[in-house]
């Protein structure tokens, strides 16, 4: 309990200190998704890990429904400033899902999963897996190996590092996402570039 504690702090103290770190501009992988999204004719995502809303308000302009899951307060009082109050925003860690009982055709995961530890990883898999609806899909993006950060810092287990303090990013191949992602679906991989090396990662249930 005290590491989630610490993230939650951490990442509270982020958002208060840095604000809006991230600018306005949805990440590259949110505008690939909600084409894709718009494509598969997804009426209604959750999205782990909202942040302030930047990668949300994409989605909701094309006529989606958005619900969010957030742990830090800070950062969902801004997506209310920003977005308006119009949007569910669940405040607490992921790690606790699920929040509702709701089915979601689709949930877009941007650059959490690989901050959590393997049994974390694997919960969080599992829980989204089970809140789509039959043939709904998940995309998660995740930081690549061949990112610069790789191997810099404290090593913590296999492909894990603690860069700097308080955060510990576990670092994708191409094997791990099958290991972690086969039983759920998995049908694509995407190198796509983030500031950072990174996989898009595409799943449908039913796919097992």
């Amino acid at each position: 309990m005290a590491d989630k504690a610490g993230k939650t702090e951490f990442w509270e103290s982020n958002f208060i200190e840095k604000q809006e770190m991230w600018g306005f501009e949805p990440a590259h992988s949110a505008v690939l998704t909600r084409d894709f999204f718009i494509q598969k004719s997804v009426k209604n995502i959750l999205i782990p890990g909202i942040g302030y809303g930047r990668n949300a308000q994409i989605f909701r302009d094309s006529g989606i429904t958005v619900t969010g899951i957030e742990i830090s307060k800070t950062a969902i009082e801004m997506a209310g400033k920003h977005y308006g109050t119009g949007m569910t925003i669940y405040h607490g860690s992921v790690t606790n899902m699920p929040f509702d009982q709701c089915k979601y055709d689709g949930i877009f995961c941007y650059a959490l999963i690989h901050l959590l530890d393997s049994s974390e990883r694997k919960k969080l898999i599992g829980d989204c897996y089970n809140q789509l609806t039959d043939s709904g899909y998940m995309v998660f993006t995740v930081i690549s190996k061949e990112a610069a950060t790789y191997g810099k810092g404290k090593l913590i287990s296999k492909d894990r590092y603690e860069i700097f303090d308080g955060v510990k990013m576990f670092f994708y191949d191409r094997e791990s996402i099958h290991a972690e992602f086969d039983q759920s679906g998995l049908f694509e991989i995407t190198e796509i570039d983030e500031s950072y090396p990174f996989f898009l990662i595409k799943c449908k249930k039913g796919d097992k």
